[in-house]
């Protein structure tokens, strides 16, 4: 296992025999909270939270600096301000993040075509085919470290391996800002002090049944042979058997489809009226529809999500006529569910959501005559979104958000 610094010479080989893959993962260090600095220079080297301030807010991502505080994401907001006291709070803005996301998938495919996002701010690269043109894993791994930190005045961490999964861990091991390559005659050995936990499907629910099973690092699970391994763990033993070892044989699958798009409200009370939850719901719509035309695509169906206050949970499925990205036909489906919901017992709501699902790619054929009402939808939708890539979301929005029952025509 090899780190290798800003000062390090690469190694000038392409094509080593001994590689048979060169797979790249990158990951953005802390990249909501180090986007929030970044925009707000007066915040570098200080504790920054991303979330709200409500009572059931929790962490979307911590700084560096909160991090030695023991914050960390997912944990309510409360409990993080109580372990830092002194954090900026900052509430998250989803399209500047998306806008970050886009120009660092870009830089990734300068390295290679094969770039499959795994979130955000993280992805794999299959670099193989790139070595005549860039030379090592570990030079490649290098030119984007240099390419995020001089165009986007990011930091990324990124491993290099002979697999995904191996490539994964490596990418974890010197954060923030780091680069480790794992060579393919090292992995066990560098896999083998791995606590168990990093392992790939093993989370808090299976933890306990494999630390019974005498597994507590990758080690103890390298020291059997694969059928003992599924004996003591089940199906799953194979599978981790192999990865402990670095055997992964999965491909980077580049151009992957968004299954769904959606987006979803946390409230901190409950909301105590159909009114009220139609309120919030309009520009959670204005955002998913937004999306769905900023990605090419068009909805065949429209999902609201609704949570009680007793974290009960209710999801209404509605399939339209035909696919669309317009914002009004989507805003017409999620108000008809909510009311039809409502109608059976309105009960105080915690949570919101609306999801597109079914996406389509492409355009309507259109037809002989042009449609008046569609054509001026569009000139509508067009419009908004304009001002909201310029402006922020919250620039404009749409009559219903003041209380009208659906947005002007």
């Amino acid at each position: 296992m090899a780190p290798v610094g800003d000062d390090a010479d690469p190694d000038p080989r392409w094509g080593d025999a001994a590689w048979p893959r060169v797979i790249l993962h990158a990951d953005l260090d802390a990249f909501f909270a180090s986007v929030e600095q970044l925009d707000h220079p007066e915040w570098r080297r200080r504790p920054v939270l991303v979330g709200g301030r409500g009572p059931r807010s929790v962490v979307a991502a911590a700084s560096y600096e909160a991090r030695r505080h023991g914050c960390r994401s997912a944990m309510p907001m409360a409990q993080a301000l109580r372990l830092c006291p002194d954090a900026i709070v900052a509430p998250p803005r989803g399209a500047r993040y998306r806008e970050i996301s886009a120009a660092f998938m870009a830089i990734l495919g300068r390295i290679g075509p094969e770039v499959e996002p795994l979130s955000v701010d993280e992805a794999f690269v299959d670099a193989t085919g790139s070595q005549r043109l860039h030379g090592s894993g570990a030079r490649m791994a290098e030119l984007v470290r240099a390419w995020t930190r001089s165009e986007l005045g990011l930091t990324v961490s990124v491993g290099v391996a002979a697999s995904k999964f191996v490539a994964k861990i490596a990418s974890d091991l010197r954060k923030p800002d780091g680069l480790t390559v794992i060579e393919p005659a090292q992995t066990i050995g560098a896999l083998a002090p791995l606590p168990i936990e990093r392992m790939w499907g093993v989370g808090p629910r299976t933890l306990p049944r494999v630390h019974a099973a005498g597994i507590r690092t990758f080690a103890d699970l390298q020291a059997l042979d694969e059928p003992e391994a599924q004996r003591r763990l089940g199906d799953a033993g194979a599978q981790w058997w192999a990865l402990a070892r670095g055997m992964d044989s999965r491909a980077v699958v580049a151009g992957r489809e968004a299954r769904s798009i959606g987006h979803e409200e946390t409230f901190g009370t409950d909301l105590a009226s159909e009114s009220e939850v139609a309120h919030r719901l309009l520009p959670l719509v204005e955002d998913v529809a937004r999306r769905l035309r900023r990605h090419g695509v068009r909805a065949g169906t429209a999902t609201l999500k609704i949570r009680l206050g007793d974290f009960t949970t209710f999801t209404r499925s509605h399939s339209l006529d035909e696919p669309t990205d317009r914002t009004d036909t989507l805003w017409d489906v999620a108000r008809g569910v909510l009311r039809a919901w409502a109608a059976t017992g309105f009960r105080p709501v915690r949570l919101i959501g609306v999801q597109c699902s079914n996406l389509e790619r492409g355009a309507d054929a259109g037809g002989l005559f042009p449609d008046l009402d569609d054509e001026r939808q569009r000139a509508l939708d067009a419009a908004t979104d304009r001002i909201a890539e310029r402006f922020g979301a919250e620039a404009v929005r749409r009559g219903g958000t003041a209380g009208r029952e659906s947005p002007p025509p």
